[in-house]
């Protein structure tokens, strides 16, 4: 079994071949294939941390397309004073599919 844990969009993701992950929005169009920097790399029971080693390593995806996420409600309330504030927010999220670990 081969995986890699990838930095994407200051988090990080476990993927394989063939895993579908939403990152934060990512500057490509449709079907163009982008690179992701691997963190940490498990092949079988070899696992590699190696910053030297893992700049190698080469974890390609291919953009399915763009998306927004879920609305999040953030409400400030003091009392007493009848202050009421509600803002909400959609973050702009990208769909990849990863094609390849190498």
């Amino acid at each position: 079994m081969v995986y890699a844990v990838v930095r994407a969009g200051g988090r990080q993701e476990k993927v394989e071949v063939g895993t579908i992950v939403q990152l934060d929005r990512v500057q490509a169009a449709q079907g163009e294939t982008i690179e992701l920097p691997a963190v940490l790399l498990v092949d079988g029971s070899a696992v590699t941390t190696d910053a030297a080693k893992l700049a190698k390593v080469k974890v390609t995806a291919e953009v399915i397309g763009d998306l927004r996420g879920p609305k999040i409600v953030i409400q400030k309330y003091k009392n007493k004073t009848r202050y009421r504030k509600r803002i909400g927010h959609r973050q702009e999220l990208t769909r990849v599919k990863v094609t390849g670990i190498k």
